[in-house]
C-alpha cells in the first residue's frame, strides 16, 4: 500500500511539474520545429543557440518525454512532439486572440494599425498616398512596415499584410488585391551607351542587377529568360527593391521592376525581349478584425487604391510599360516617381 502511495504521489508531482511548463518554453518549442534547428530559430529568436538548447531540455524534462529527434541535420520531431504539436499551435492562437481583442477594445475609430507590405508597393504605391489618409484620419496611426520577409499576421507580427503568397491559415481573411505585372527596364543613360539587347542571346553581352529576398522566387530570373544560369552576367544582388530600382536608374544594368515604374514617371526604358512575369498581391488579417473600425477604415482603403479598375497597372491582362504611361496620368501627376530614388547625375 505504501509503495502504491509512493507512486501516486510522484505521479501527482510529475503532472503538477508538466502544467507548471512555461508557457514561453513552449513558444520556444513551436519556433524550434518551424525552422527545424536550433541555431536558426535561435537566430530568429535573438538567443543563443546554447540558451535555446537548455530551455528545450528544461520543457522536455517537465513534460518527460523528447520533443525533437536531434542530429548533424537538425531537429525532426518525435512522435510526441508530433503529437504535441498541434494543442501547443492552438493555444498560441487562442493567445493570440486574447491581444487582439485587447488591441480593439477601445476607443475603435481611434489608434495604431499596423500594416506590412513588400518594399516597392509600400514605398511607392502606399506611403506617397497614406499622406492624404492621414489628413482625413488624424486619430488613425498606420504603422507601415515595408519589408520583403513576410509578416506572420496570425502570430501578431502585423495587423494587415499585403504578400506575394496568399496564407493558408483560416482564421485570415484573405482577398487578391491585384497583380503586379513585372518586366526588365535599363535607364536611358544605359540604352544610349550600350543600347538594347533584342533577343534573349544578346543577354550576356549585358549586366543584370538581380533581387534577392525572401518573397522573390531566386530561380524566377533564369526560367524566365530561358536559361540554365546567370552565372556571368549578374553584376548587382541585393536583397532592396529599391535598390535594384536606384541601381537600374543609375545605369548599372537591367533590371526587372513593375510596368507601373515606367508610367509613374521613372526615366527607364522598357527592354522588349518578349518576356514578362507577374506576381499577385494579397491583402490578409485576421478575422477578430472584421468589428474592428479602424481596421475596416484601412483595409477599406487599401482595396481603394489598389482597385484595378482606376488603376490598370493592376489589372490581370498584361499591358505594356508604354501603352500604361497615357493611361495613368493622373497617377502619375499626384504621385509621380521623377527624382523620388535616385539624384541625377551631374
Amino acid at each position: 500500500m505504501q509503495q502504491v502511495s509512493h507512486r501516486g504521489a510522484a505521479l501527482m508531482q510529475h503532472h503538477e511539474e508538466a502544467l507548471n511548463a512555461s508557457w514561453d518554453d513552449l513558444k520556444l518549442f513551436l519556433a524550434c520545429a518551424k525552422f527545424k534547428s536550433f541555431r536558426n530559430a535561435a537566430e530568429e529568436l535573438g538567443l543563443t543557440s546554447t540558451t535555446l538548447m537548455r530551455r528545450i531540455d528544461r520543457l522536455e524534462e517537465s513534460i518527460a518525454c523528447k520533443l525533437f529527434l536531434r542530429d548533424q541535420s537538425g531537429l525532426t520531431l518525435s512522435d510526441e512532439g508530433t503529437a504535441m504539436i498541434a494543442d501547443v499551435a492552438h493555444m498560441e492562437r487562442h493567445a493570440f486572440n486574447v491581444f487582439r481583442r485587447a488591441s480593439r477594445s477601445s476607443n475603435d475609430t481611434s489608434g495604431t494599425v499596423r500594416v506590412a507590405v513588400t518594399e516597392g508597393p509600400g514605398n511607392f504605391w502606399i506611403l506617397p498616398r497614406l499622406i492624404d489618409f492621414q489628413k482625413t484620419y488624424r486619430k488613425i496611426t498606420v504603422d507601415l512596415r515595408c519589408a520583403m520577409e513576410q509578416a506572420d499576421v496570425a502570430r501578431l507580427e502585423s495587423d494587415i499584410a499585403i504578400q506575394l503568397e496568399p496564407p493558408t491559415n483560416p482564421d485570415l481573411i484573405v482577398a487578391k488585391l491585384g497583380r503586379l505585372h513585372i518586366y526588365p527596364f535599363v535607364s536611358r543613360e544605359y540604352a544610349n551607351l550600350y543600347g538594347l539587347p533584342t533577343t534573349l542571346a544578346e543577354l550576356p553581352n549585358h549586366r543584370i542587377v538581380k533581387q534577392n529576398a525572401p518573397q522573390v522566387d531566386d530561380s524566377a530570373y533564369a526560367r524566365i529568360l530561358g536559361l540554365k544560369s546567370l552565372e556571368g552576367i549578374v553584376g548587382i544582388k541585393t536583397n532592396s527593391s529599391v535598390g535594384v530600382l536606384y541601381a537600374v536608374e543609375r545605369g548599372a544594368g537591367i533590371g526587372f521592376l513593375p510596368t507601373v515604374s515606367i508610367a509613374l514617371g521613372a526615366p527607364l526604358v522598357a527592354v522588349d525581349l518578349g518576356v514578362s512575369h507577374h506576381a499577385d498581391l494579397w491583402l490578409t488579417y485576421h478575422k477578430e478584425f472584421r468589428t474592428s473600425e479602424r481596421h475596416k477604415i484601412v483595409v477599406d482603403w487599401l482595396k481603394k487604391i489598389f482597385d484595378p479598375k482606376t488603376h490598370p497597372c493592376f489589372r490581370d491582362d498584361f499591358i505594356h510599360p508604354n501603352a500604361l504611361v497615357p493611361m495613368m496620368t493622373a497617377a502619375r501627376e499626384g504621385f509621380g516617381l521623377s527624382g523620388y530614388i535616385a539624384a541625377t547625375p551631374t
